[in-house]
């Protein structure tokens, strides 16, 4: 990302009209706008036009904004004042920090910005991904504590690996920062080698070359047409379809999907892993009476036969939908016996079967999932015929 230069301005003004035209510097400073490194010692001078009538030992120091004491200045002769800062600490600003010369009133007569900090650091975690084969983008870190306090100048570069000229990223207005997207003449099955350059006035560091080719990063839009439905009357169950991304329909891949589902009152997801190619999956397990939001994404894996994983796209938009509500928590019972005998028995009934669709019925195996439900729909039968009969006997 190519930082902007940010300029230290300060107006310099004549208090008292009339004794030298605006043209005329009434002060110098020097040196004027240095670049130093942290922790250095500067000694600057305030240099007072003859013509003024002030002497050196009426002027003050401030910086930025705040009154610098005598003891670190020097009158070098009656039109120059020199002050000497120690051991500096790194610029409040980019801009740099403001060094100003007064008058005895406390008007400005000349100024000088101090721009202190560190040359940059080697940038790492230099990583790339191409959407949908279009453009190819690439982040970075900078190396080191990261900020150097002074205007750093990141410089995306790359070239095609056995012949091509060196080349510049253009386009740094993506939203992340340290990055740049290639969005022209990019080239499929041809390796490229790209690094990031740092510079400042202080120095200059280089990243390590990293080598990748475009179809081994592709990564693509979420998938569309999320749907999450009901599954008839399963209480614990959720049917999630999705649509694969249409920018990858002319490609040469087979896609992965993942899905995550959380409740409405959590910030939890649970994620599911073995969803496969499949554009619908079944979710079990789920709480009767219970809203939840699904999230799915892709990985375009093997796109023209690339042996790499692909990268994941980022997740679709939340889609919600709710469980039906249990019957058995609908349904009451004064008979606290009975209902205690009966949820007895659905319980042992429950541990049985949960056992095996735990370990066989997780995930979006379709075959396990057909023999869930007719389970299922076997045990809301059983559990109505019983409230039929306890209901007869109270009646």
């Amino acid at each position: 990302m190519k930082a902007v230069l940010d300029f230290c301005l300060i107006f310099l003004t004549l208090q008292t009209p009339g004794v030298l035209s605006l043209s005329t510097h009434v002060a110098i400073i020097y040196p004027q706008d240095p670049v130093l490194l942290m922790g250095s010692n500067l000694t600057a001078s305030c240099w007072v036009h003859p013509d003024l009538g002030v002497h050196a030992s009426s002027l003050f120091w401030t910086l930025n904004g705040q009154q610098l004491p005598t003891s670190l200045y020097r009158v070098l002769s009656p039109t120059n004042l020199s002050v000497t800062l120690a051991g500096l600490n790194a610029s409040r600003q980019t801009s740099g920090d403001n060094l100003v010369c007064h008058n005895h009133k406390g008007h400005i007569l000349a100024g000088s910005c101090l721009y202190v900090g560190m040359p940059p650091e080697k940038p790492v975690n230099l990583t790339c991904w191409s959407r949908n084969t279009k453009d190819l983008t690439c982040s970075w870190a900078p190396g080191g504590r990261g900020e150097t306090n002074i205007s750093t100048q990141y410089t995306l570069k790359y070239k095609l690996r056995w012949y091509g000229k060196e080349k510049e990223c253009e386009d740094y207005t993506h939203t992340q920062p340290y990055s740049c997207s290639i969005t022209r003449d990019l080239h499929l099955f041809t390796p490229y080698e790209i690094w990031v350059e740092a510079s400042n006035q202080l120095g200059r560091a280089t990243s390590d070359v990293i080598t990748l080719d475009i179809l081994d990063v592709v990564t693509t839009d979420p998938p569309s047409g999320v749907t999450v439905s009901r599954v008839g009357q399963l209480e614990d169950q959720l049917s999630v379809r999705w649509e694969a991304p249409p920018a990858l329909k002319d490609f040469l891949f087979q896609a992965k999907y993942q899905i995550r589902y959380r409740l409405e009152d959590s910030q939890d997801w649970k994620v599911m892993d073995d969803v496969g190619n499949q554009t619908s999956c079944r979710l079990a397990g789920l709480r009767p009476g219970t809203v939840y939001f699904v999230q799915v994404r892709c990985n375009p894996v093997g796109i023209y036969g690339s042996r790499k994983a692909g990268i994941w796209s980022e997740w679709s938009h939340p889609t919600a939908a709710s469980t039906p509500h249990s019957e058995r928590l609908m349904s009451g019972s004064c008979d606290s016996k009975s209902s205690g005998d009966s949820n007895s028995t659905l319980r042992r009934e429950l541990k049985q079967f949960f056992g095996w669709v735990r370990k066989h019925a997780y995930g979006c195996s379709s075959m396990s999932m057909k023999l869930y439900d007719q389970w299922r729909v076997l045990m809301q039968k059983s559990h109505k015929a019983r409230n039929q009969v306890l209901q007869g006997d109270k009646s």
